[in-house]
Formats: structure tokens, C-alpha cells, sequence
């Protein structure tokens, strides 16, 4: 058995409800944020804000002296955008050094922190409360004064003033209202709570945003990697049972978020997840897509009333303010085009020069517009695949996770064009995304995150603080091994479709699983007249064969033109001998009309080791031990 080492996922593990304490999970993403919590009915639940949002705009806003969170502070990107503070999470725990010029003048502007060295920090312009009246002066004297010295002094007003934050203090004022929006939610103080992270988030970004949520008075569990989060979710038996997927299967997760796509492979084993591979494209996303749909309608809006508009990038300060409407816009228009395949509009008043617009874009425009990002989204999935050496007919599953993600015209590109089996499972494929339902993806990993809380809060005590560490991932404990090759044992057979590796393959122990691992099955076997039966231990290598074909005749039109018929290619899944690991045989004494039940229980160790015991099924039934030292 050759092992490797890769991080390990979490795993779903049976939680007694009612010795949970109030723990929430919190997406936290560079655009949106949700929250969800345990319920006590066992799910875990996206819950909505005192505005009523599930997603939850991570932005700030200084009007005044109001200060704005969630959408209302997006709102102000119009008018107020030099005070309006975005896309602080992926600036959290850098150096001002190491931000690239091109994201320092996004909304309010990043700066060098006047007092902390190479610290980026945003200067906002604020009105600070004017100061206090000067109270009565109460004289002893005997001498009047007029009536008017005995009133307060007027208060003055408010006083315009420059305030600088890090970006550590406004992540700390984000993550506070989201605690109160949990504990309004509630009604009692949560005591624990699990953040999702990037996969690239390094050591000093991981200790900045867990200092910055500590400040806002979160009990943080864990910093969990959001494929992890996403795991959390997709390994529950709920999600599995409704699409009857085997316990065992390859699933792709693709997060689409404003700026970035992030990419992970992972093998599902019995509840256990490992990553076989993950990526992180820069400079794609979500973002993109908006920037094409923005230039559609601007294009439309300058048809339709003869009045110039340049966006993306903008030319003037009227184009910059007509642009950030679009933006804003076309949020509403991207939740209908996902949700219905009707038309859906773009609505905007007075957007430039006095001149309202609303124009309508349909589902099959909407992707032919947004095409050129799905198939850059597709070659990045490609790109993943062929690093890892998987084929795309090995993955079983595919995840998304963000909003843009819920497009169902990226995930028809992604499934013709990916080169994945016909009969994949999607979310879009199950139904699942039509009205939040538990394929949402704006809800996974949030809710992966409150099941991952209320795992870790039901673990207590000495006895299991390994188990916790491990659970957590602290130091080197969410370093595993896993299997290369399949391990499964070889029958004999005559049969001709056998005859390709000699006999009837059962698969033990499936390839890319975590370790340490255990595998029990049982089958009847068929026992020759000696009473003796025999089987061996095979590493298999598994691929796929490609055919060329005709597809098959629509008519029975007459001529020749299956000539000129392209051939598609069908791909069949082969197996090849690997390695010989051993034989094992057993004299049947419980066999009955020539055929025995047989119980094997494969067992491989942190080590790789592998013990194979074999016996039949019942009292006094032969054993047979195999023992197979890692290579």
C-alpha cells in the first residue's frame, strides 16, 4: 500500500442535540456573508438579519454620522462610494506592501496606516458629534445677570472629521453585527462559532481574522477551509439519500465568488472527505460576469436614447455613478434569470443624465453574454482534473458554492462541456437550488459551518482532546495518508466477460481513502467439490477505454450519409492487475448446495499495513488471516 499525505476534511459524526450550546457558523466571504445555526431538530439553518438577509453585503458605510452595514452600506456605492469600505476580508492580515495597486482605489480608499508601519488602512470622511453644552454656571454672588447666562450654551453642530480604520478594526465591526444578529436570532448568548476561510489564507491571515473576531467578542471554535464547510454539509445523510448517491464517490466543488474561482476535488469515503486536489483561479469570477451584463444594458440604454455611455471602466464621473446603478441593478436580474427562465428585467432610475431605463434580458441572451467566463471557468476545472490525473467520468458529484454559482446556465456549460459522464450528479440535476433548497449554493457553507460547530461544542472532556485536535485540525493532526489503488479481491470465474482480469473483481477498499481505514462485506461464494475455495488480493489500476462510434440514426432516411456522420467518442471503465498481494484458502465447513456466506474485513493501518481476515459466516466457520506489510 503507498501512502500520501494531503489534508483531511471533516467528518459527519452523530450529535446529540440537546447538549448543544447556543454555536453558530459564519460564512465569511469577501462579498457576502451568511449565518447559520443548529437547530433543535438536528439542521443546521441559513437565518436572515434584522433587514431580513440571508446574504449579507460585506460592506460598511459612514454617511454622516450614521454608519451602514450589510446592503444599506452596497446602497451607498452610488453616492457615497469614498466612504463606503468592500472587499476588506481578502486584506485582512496582509501588509500594506503586498496588496496590488489595482484594489487600492476600490469604494473607499486603502491607505498606509499613519501610525502603524506597512498596515493598510481606509480613510473615510465622518461627522463627529459636536461637544457637549457648557452647563449653567450657578453664581454666589449677589450681583443679577441677565436672564439669558442661566441657559445652556446652543450645541453646535456636528463636525466634519477624517476617521482611519484597519482593516482588522472594520472586520471586527462586521463580525460584531453579525454576532448580534445571531444572538437577536437566538435570544441567548452564542458560545461558540465555527468561520469559513479560503484554502489560500496563510498562517498570519488565519491569526489576524481570528484576533479580529475575538475583538468582536466571538467565541471562535475553528477557522474552517470552505471545503471543508462544504463537506460538512454534502456528507449528511439527507443529501446523500435524496439522490441516492453511494457513500463512496468523487465530488468537484466549484466556488464562484466575485473575484476568484476555487476549485476542489475530494474523495468521499464512508463520510470521510480528502482533497485530492484543490486551485484558486485569480482574476475570474462572478465580477466578470456583471462587467459583461453591465456593458449589454449600457449598450441597450445608449441604443434606445441616444445618450453615450461608457462603463467597465468608466469615463466620467456620470458614467462612474451610472455604472455603480448597473451594479447594483443587475443583482435583482441575476436572481431572477436563476430562479426563472422566463425573461428578466433591469430597472434603473435616472440613470444618466436624467433618463430612466429598464430593459429585459432572457435566460439563453444572459449566457451567451456571460459564455466567455463559463468556458474560462471550464478550463480551469479542465486544468484541475488533468493535474490530479483524474478523468472527468470519475467524478461522481459536483458542488457549487456562491451566488454566481446558482446560475443554471454555468452548470449546463460545465456538464457538456467538461467532458463529465451524462449522469452526474448537480444540484440543478436533483432540483435542489429552485427555492433555497439544500443544494443552495448560497446557503452550503454556512450550514456546513453550524454543523461543524455543533460538532466540535458536543466534544468535551480529557478523553477525547485528541480527538477534538483532530477534528480541528491543530498542528500536523489533519495530515493523513490515504490508498493509491483500489484493493479488492480476485474470485475465479469463466465467464467470459471475467475474462479480462481472470475473474470476478470485489472491490475492499476503494482508492484515495484516508487512513487509517476499515472495510467489512459479505458474499456468497460459490464452494467446488473439494469443499476448498480460494481468492486473491489485487491492487487494481483503474482507467477508462475511449471508442469511437456512429451515434445512432434518428430516420430511415434513405442515401448515404452515414459517411458523412461525425463519430463520438463513448468511454468504458477498465481494470487492470497492479500488484499481486496474496492468496487466501479457506475449507468451507459451512457450505450448503455448494455455496457459503464469506465475511471479509480489510483493516490498513496509519502505516499502510494491510491485514485481510476472511471466515465464513457462523459459529465454527473456517478463518483465514493475510497480513501485507506496506511497501
Amino acid at each position: 500500500m503507498a501512502p500520501k499525505a494531503a489534508p483531511n476534511g471533516s467528518a459527519e459524526a452523530p450529535i446529540q442535540v440537546s447538549s448543544i450550546p447556543p454555536v453558530v457558523g459564519i460564512n465569511f466571504g469577501n462579498s457576502y456573508a451568511s449565518i447559520a445555526v443548529f437547530t433543535k431538530e438536528g439542521l443546521a439553518e441559513c437565518i436572515a438579519n434584522e433587514d431580513g438577509e440571508r446574504q449579507i453585503a460585506c460592506a460598511i458605510a459612514f454617511h454622516g454620522e450614521e454608519m451602514y452595514i450589510g446592503n444599506q452600506a452596497k446602497h451607498q456605492l452610488i453616492k457615497n462610494s469614498k466612504n463606503t469600505i468592500t472587499g476588506f476580508r481578502n486584506l485582512i492580515g496582509k501588509k500594506f506592501s503586498e496588496i496590488p495597486q489595482s484594489t487600492l482605489n476600490i469604494s473607499a480608499p486603502v491607505i498606509q496606516h499613519p501610525d502603524l508601519a506597512d498596515e493598510p488602512a481606509y480613510k473615510v470622511e465622518v461627522l463627529q458629534p459636536a461637544p457637549s453644552p457648557l452647563p449653567i454656571s450657578h453664581h454666589t454672588s449677589n450681583v443679577n445677570t441677565p436672564a439669558a447666562s442661566n441657559i445652556n450654551t446652543p450645541r453646535s453642530e456636528p463636525i466634519p472629521a477624517t476617521r482611519v480604520l484597519s482593516v482588522s478594526e472594520v472586520t471586527t465591526i462586521f463580525l460584531q453585527s453579525l454576532l448580534q444578529s445571531a444572538e437577536d436570532f437566538l435570544g441567548k448568548k452564542v458560545q461558540g462559532a465555527v468561520i469559513t476561510i479560503p484554502t489560500w489564507f496563510d498562517t498570519t491571515q488565519r491569526a489576524a481574522l481570528a484576533k479580529a473576531a475575538s475583538d468582536a467578542g466571538i467565541p471562535v471554535l475553528q477557522l474552517l477551509e470552505e471545503a471543508g464547510a462544504a463537506a460538512g454539509t454534502t456528507t449528511t445523510p439527507d443529501w446523500s439519500s435524496d439522490a441516492d448517491l453511494p457513500q463512496d464517490r468523487t465530488q468537484l466543488i466549484i466556488d464562484v465568488g466575485a473575484s476568484s474561482v476555487n476549485l476542489t476535488l475530494l474523495s468521499l469515503r464512508s463520510g470521510l472527505s480528502y482533497v485530492l486536489a484543490s486551485s484558486t483561479t485569480p482574476n475570474l469570477g462572478g465580477d466578470l460576469i456583471d462587467d459583461r451584463i453591465i456593458k449589454h444594458f449600457a449598450t441597450e440604454f445608449t441604443k434606445k436614447t441616444k445618450v453615450p455611455l461608457t462603463v467597465c471602466p468608466a469615463t466620467d464621473a456620470a458614467d462612474k455613478r451610472a455604472e455603480a446603478k448597473l451594479r447594483l441593478a443587475i443583482e435583482h436580474t441575476k436572481r431572477t434569470v436563476s430562479a426563472s427562465p422566463g425573461a428578466a428585467t433591469c430597472s434603473v432610475e435616472s440613470l444618466k443624465d436624467g433618463v430612466d431605463f429598464t430593459g429585459s434580458i432572457n435566460r439563453l441572451r444572459f449566457d451567451m453574454v456571460a459564455r466567455p467566463v463559463y468556458q474560462s471557468i471550464v478550463d480551469a476545472v479542465s486544468a484541475l482534473l488533468s493535474g490530479a490525473a483524474v478523468d472527468p467520468h470519475d467524478v461522481n458529484e459536483i458542488v457549487y458554492v456562491g451566488g454566481t454559482a446558482s446560475l443554471p446556465g454555468l452548470d449546463e456549460h460545465i456538464c457538456l462541456t467538461g467532458g463529465f459522464h451524462e449522469d452526474i450528479s448537480t444540484p440543478f440535476a436533483r432540483g435542489t437550488v429552485v427555492g433555497g433548497g439544500e443544494g443552495d449554493p448560497t446557503t452550503i457553507l454556512a450550514r456546513g459551518s453550524a454543523a461543524q460547530a455543533a460538532l466540535v461544542s458536543s466534544l468535551g472532556g480529557e478523553d477525547v482532546k485528541e480527538l477534538k485536535a483532530a477534528v480541528i485540525g491543530e498542528g500536523d493532526a489533519n495530515l493523513v495518508r490515504a490508498t493509491t489503488k483500489t484493493v479488492g479481491a480476485l474470485f475465479p470465474s469463466s465467464a467470459a466477460e471475467d475474462k479480462e482480469l481472470g475473474g470476478v473483481f470485489v472491490p475492499l477498499i476503494q482508492k484515495e481513502t484516508a487512513l487509517p481505514v476499515r472495510r467489512i462485506i459479505e458474499l456468497a461464494v460459490a464452494v467446488p467439490a473439494s469443499s476448498k475455495f480460494a481468492f486473491e488480493l489485487w491492487e487494481v489500476v483503474e482507467g477508462f477505454r475511449t471508442e469511437k462510434v456512429k451515434p445512432p440514426k434518428l430516420s430511415d432516411d434513405e442515401g448515404d450519409d452515414d459517411d458523412d456522420e461525425e463519430e463520438i467518442e463513448v468511454k468504458h471503465r477498465t481494470l487492470t492487475k497492479g500488484t499481486f498481494l496474496g492468496s487466501v484458502v479457506l475449507d468451507a465447513k459451512l457450505a450448503q448446495k455448494g455455496t457459503t456466506t464469506v465475511q471479509i474485513q480489510a483493516i490498513v493501518d496509519i502505516d499502510g499495513d494491510l491485514e485481510v481476515d476472511t471466515r465464513e459466516k457462523g459459529e465454527g466457520g473456517a478463518t483465514n488471516t493475510l497480513k501485507v506489510a506496506a511497501p
